[in-house]
């Protein structure tokens, strides 16, 4: 990937605002400088998952169905009850008529599960990362939440904390209600299918990727016994077909998960990494890919192919380095009048390759409970003392950040220290304001 060897002078402006939020609108969004490809499908995005910054939006506010990429949210919700000791990869779960009665249809994907015996959280989460296994998937749910219903309350519970609200969820799965034998959420019909928009699903697989890095473990294997050495023996291998191995391999692909159904179609949420950057991307019903079970992987490679070539991670500041360019901010009380800020760690952003330079506008914004009631900061201040936070974005971005902020977030800090002044001092100055009040 071809790196950009000069950045233009920073361009910061500040606003000094009522409130302490990570969230500030930015007044420096014009048009895009990169063309996006045509990708065949219903709906395509892209994202760098650590930022969150959007690369590729192609139609990506209609909600569309899901199909099995529901089961991300199924897999966050079981590693986070791992991780908070409710549940062990070891712990056995017993197998409901329910969960039966699904895992013995093979026209969908599963696994042979049996009422008779348990299985381990791990093969059955395995079976759903690796194999889409739909039985497997219901059998965790209710082993977590006690029936598949609750756990889908408990999937509406999370989505809308990440900040999703364009979406509909009925089953753990994502198969169609209709499939699930008469087993459907509560106000929902056999019409109803699991539903979320591209932008929605990245954010989702974003959160994942962030929060539970190890899925890339499993979501990466491409093929795997289940139940190995025993009569109820088969091998799984992951609809994922750009893995390792598989037809449509792509070198460093290591997730993450497809999904298809007729109502919406053949879709994929993919991610690679290249050079020390993970793109994530989004397909969406593939122009005819249930018929051509190619399609989705080639317009995934599409993306890959684009993003890697055209956009590149570069450092805009170092930690502890001084915004130069900031109207510094005023202090009272001080033995100086006014304080500089820095970042308080490095900030890269996402800047296509093609560009010779950038500008790159900053918006700062300082704490609320820091400023005195007129507006301004009090000595003494410690070098180093956080006083807000900024958010740096590049001139020229109209894509964005997938989770609504306007740029990469950085805290600021106290540039250096200032001392509080002695009370002669503070008199003199008093004095001196009084007098210029006066004439």
């Amino acid at each position: 990937m071809k790196k950009l060897t000069k950045i233009s002078t920073l361009f910061v402006t500040m606003l000094l605002l009522g409130t302490f939020s990570p969230l500030i609108a930015s007044t420096t969004v014009s048009a895009a400088t990169i063309e996006q490809p045509a990708i065949e499908a219903a709906a395509a995005f892209a994202i760098e998952p650590t930022t969150g910054k959007v690369l590729l939006n192609q139609n990506g506010d209609e909600k569309l169905g899901i199909a099995s990429m529901t089961k991300m949210i199924t897999e966050y919700i079981l590693l986070e009850t791992i991780k908070n000791g409710d549940l062990a990869w070891d712990d056995q779960v017993n197998i409901s008529e329910y969960a039966h009665n699904i895992s013995q249809n093979y026209e969908l994907s599963n696994v042979p599960l049996r009422i008779d015996d348990t299985y381990s959280v791990e093969e059955l989460y395995q079976a759903m990362a690796i194999y889409s296994a739909n039985g497997a998937t219901i059998a965790l749910a209710e082993h977590i939440a006690g029936d598949e219903k609750s756990f889908v309350d408990m999937m509406h519970e999370k989505v809308e904390s990440w900040g999703i609200t364009n979406y509909e969820l009925y089953n753990t799965t994502g198969l169609s209600n209709s499939d699930l034998k008469g087993n459907i959420y509560p106000g929902s019909t056999d019409e109803s299918e699991n539903s979320m928009t591209a932008r929605e699903m990245s954010i989702v697989a974003q959160r994942l990727l962030l929060d539970f890095p190890e899925v890339l473990k499993t979501s990466s294997i491409s093929e795997k016994k289940f139940r190995e050495g025993t009569s109820d023996e088969i091998s799984m291998q992951n609809f994922n077909w750009m893995l390792p191995g598989l037809i449509y391999e792509r070198e460093n692909v290591d997730g993450l998960k497809t999904g298809t159904t007729d109502f919406a179609g053949a879709s994929m949420t993919g991610t690679a990494e290249e050079e020390g950057m993970r793109v994530v991307t989004i397909v969406m019903n593939a122009t005819n890919g249930q018929e051509d079970l190619s399609k989705r992987f080639a317009e995934t490679d599409k993306i890959m192919d684009w993003a890697f070539e055209n956009w590149d991670m570069v450092p805009v500041f170092k930690e502890g380095q001084t915004l130069e360019d900031v109207e510094p901010l005023a202090v009272d009380k001080g033995k100086k009048d006014t304080l500089n800020v820095a970042v308080q760690s490095d900030v890269s952003l996402l800047i296509p390759t093609s560009a010779d330079s950038e500008k790159t506008n900053a918006t700062v914004q300082v704490k609320k409970d820091l400023l005195n009631e007129a507006g301004n900061l009090t000595a003494p201040i410690k070098k180093g003392t956080e006083v807000g936070t900024a958010q740096v974005i590049s001139e020229g971005d109209e894509l964005g950040y997938v989770n609504g902020n306007t740029g990469e977030e950085v805290t600021v800090v106290a540039a250096s220290t200032v001392e509080k002044s002695n009370v002669f001092v503070l008199t003199g100055r008093w004095v001196k304001a009084f007098i210029s009040d006066l004439f």
